[in-house]
């Protein structure tokens, strides 16, 4: 019912206790996942996972953390990945210029380097984008036939506006359960419900009650609670809607 459409379970804090966190999902109805890669050995685990479950799908590409790192032997080597037809997205990709390392131009040129490998292959993208709203949105307007899903959406509502007139999705994680949220509630909102995905970005983002916690996919049923009380729907409306969303923009 649920579809967790960012994770990274493939995260060695998993390990420990990988088969119970699966059970937790079957008990909590979670029944999809998109594995996101943050660089080349993270998108090999994630194609793997998806090989060995059949509801779980993969997204390949590099972070911008590992912007230095994208040149076209790394593309050639995500272009391979893709042939693997577990794998449903281009990601996660974009700029961060929260500590501006690296520095802004490498980011801007692996961004570019890998929406044009989506741009060719006909791939949505995933993209992280965290106080490069500008950059972000002029690198985007350059590949007008490419959209995705801005993931852990941080920008204001006009942005998602735009985005939306655009064709792009928003995901929300744990973050819009925070009291302090009022940018990502006002766009949960706002913004038409089949723009919208759900996500853990696990281990990250925990929604509350388990902010600051490990999180894991067995917990975004609480941030589709979270939008469907925002909307005035039913936790289920909002799963189903959300679950319909995902499938339809990862061609799943």
């Amino acid at each position: 019912m649920y579809f967790d459409s960012h994770a990274h379970l493939d995260d060695a804090r998993f390990q420990p206790d990988f088969d119970d966190i699966l059970a937790r999902m079957r008990e909590n109805g979670v029944t999809g996942m998109m594995n996101i890669g943050c660089d080349l050995p993270s998108s090999e685990r994630s194609v793997a996972l998806a090989e060995r479950y059949d509801w779980i799908w993969a997204a390949v590409g590099s972070h911008p953390d590992d912007a230095a790192q994208v040149d076209e032997a790394r593309i050639e080597e995500y272009r391979a990945l893709c042939e693997d037809p577990r794998v449903k997205a281009i990601g996660e990709i974009g700029l961060d210029y929260h500590y501006e390392d690296p520095p802004r131009d490498v980011q801007q040129r692996a961004f570019r380097m890998q929406m044009k490998l989506a741009q060719e292959l006909s791939l949505p993208v995933v993209i992280h984008e965290r106080e490069a709203h500008e950059d972000g949105m002029r690198i985007i307007s350059d590949f007008p036939d490419v959209t995705g899903v801005f993931h852990c959406f941080s920008g204001s509502y006009e942005m998602a506006k735009e985005l939306v007139k655009r064709g792009w999705y928003i995901g929300f994680t744990g973050v819009v359960t925070f009291k302090n949220a009022r940018k990502a509630v006002e766009v949960a909102e706002k913004i038409p419900l089949d723009r919208i995905l759900i996500e853990t970005d696990c281990p990250y983002m925990a929604p509350e009650p388990f902010r600051g916690c490990r999180n894991d996919p067995s917990l975004v049923p609480f941030v589709a609670k979270k939008i469907a009380a925002l909307r005035g729907i039913s936790a289920e409306a909002a799963a189903a809607a959300t679950a319909e969303t995902a499938s339809r923009l990862f061609r799943i």
